[in-house]
């Protein structure tokens, strides 16, 4: 017999996490989709009628707390609160600023600023991003979204945020915390005259392909393993309906590492030589690449690069690569199932014990152990 499990979550959240809760299915759960948007006492009432076994739900202010009253078996998949009896999963948002800031970092940038939007998870990125970095960051909030949906895109740049932009020291690298407000940042910088991402380049979070995608241009994104958290989502479910002792304490997930697109990259830079070197880089982290012979073909003194890899970057062009090979094979680890030995070629590495020991000197840990803490 199927047992009955209510999902309350928006839309945007439930196409995050279906992929991983379909073996559920298969397990004789019977999902029931209900909107979290719903009218608080419509969404409690329907609750009672459907009488499921268990909840499934995202975190909203005050309507996640009323739902806890039902007394249902509880799993909430995005937050890093503590309830009794409740299993909590979230990502690390102080992780995800983090990976942010080590983005602009690795591409050099000395200027740097933060758009958030006054909600917890903000907070937290944020203050991940500032512990990542040495630097000064210009931290400004935008909360005129309040009364916009996840993808709805209308709202107009306020005059406080035109003069925070025009504000900051150019080239300037600016975390905004999720991809909605990043794609709302690009959106305004060129409605603004300021050019994307020359002179400020944006990262957003969650990675949320439709999001990044219709973003002008396209948005940089730090992705977080939905997959993960949707198996961890479904396995605590399955947990508590066979009444086993959870740990108390919020499971937070790593995030995987930024996804490069057009908003963000590492041609903002005023030097045309470095520009040349690092975008041959980037484009070729696949190929065979010989610092030498590349000098060669851009037509630059290999001293000189050296010299000036050094000043902006503080390291060589051959270590420039190997972080790019890594944080490259730290996407691929995170986000497929290939064998470390497919990633490595695919990182231009072409060797799984070489990939290995750069793995660990530039992460810090084993590729295995990276990728069993992310999936």
């Amino acid at each position: 017999m199927s047992q009955q499990i209510a999902i309350v979550m928006s839309e945007v959240f439930l196409r995050r996490l279906t992929p991983a809760l379909m073996p559920f299915v298969r397990r004789e759960h019977d999902f029931r989709i209900v909107s979290i948007h719903r009218p608080i006492n419509e969404l409690l009432d329907l609750l009672r009628e459907l009488n499921p076994r268990g909840l499934i739900t995202e975190w909203l202010p005050e309507v996640t707390e009323a739902m806890l009253k039902l007394d249902l078996p509880t799993v909430i998949a995005d937050t890093d609160y503590s309830y009794p009896g409740v299993v909590s999963i979230d990502v690390d948002d102080r992780a995800v600023g983090a990976a942010a800031a080590e983005a602009f970092l690795q591409a050099g940038f000395r200027s740097f600023a933060c758009l958030g939007n006054g909600s917890p998870y903000s907070g937290q990125r944020i203050d991940g991003f500032l512990q990542a970095v040495d630097f000064p960051v210009s931290v400004h909030t935008e909360t005129a979204f309040e009364d916009a949906r996840y993808s709805e895109h209308f709202v107009e740049p306020s005059d406080s945020l035109r003069a925070w932009l025009e504000s900051l020291p150019k080239p300037v690298g600016i975390f905004a915390v999720h991809d909605p407000l990043g794609r709302f940042l690009c959106s305004s910088c060129l409605q603004l005259g300021i050019a994307v991402p020359e002179q400020v380049a944006v990262i957003g979070a969650n990675n949320d392909e439709l999001v990044c995608g219709l973003s002008h241009p396209m948005l940089s994104s730090v992705a977080i393993p939905w997959d993960a958290i949707g198996a961890l989502v479904g396995e605590s479910m399955q947990a508590l309906l066979f009444k086993k002792k959870l740990a108390p304490e919020p499971v937070l997930v790593a995030p995987s590492g930024v996804v490069m697109r057009h908003s963000a990259n590492h041609l903002a830079v005023d030097d045309p030589q470095l520009r040349r070197a690092m975008s041959h880089l980037s484009e070729r982290l696949q190929d065979s690449i010989n610092i030498g012979q590349m000098c060669d073909d851009l037509r630059i003194a290999r001293r000189s690069l050296e010299r000036k890899f050094r000043e902006f970057y503080r390291c060589s062009p051959w270590e420039m690569l190997c972080r790019l090979r890594i944080a490259r094979a730290k996407q691929l680890l995170a986000q497929t199932n290939h064998p470390i030995g497919v990633i490595s070629d695919l990182c231009g590495f072409n060797d799984a014990e070489r990939m290995a020991a750069v793995f660990k000197r530039v992460a810090g840990e084993p590729p295995s152990s990276f990728r069993k803490t992310r999936v």
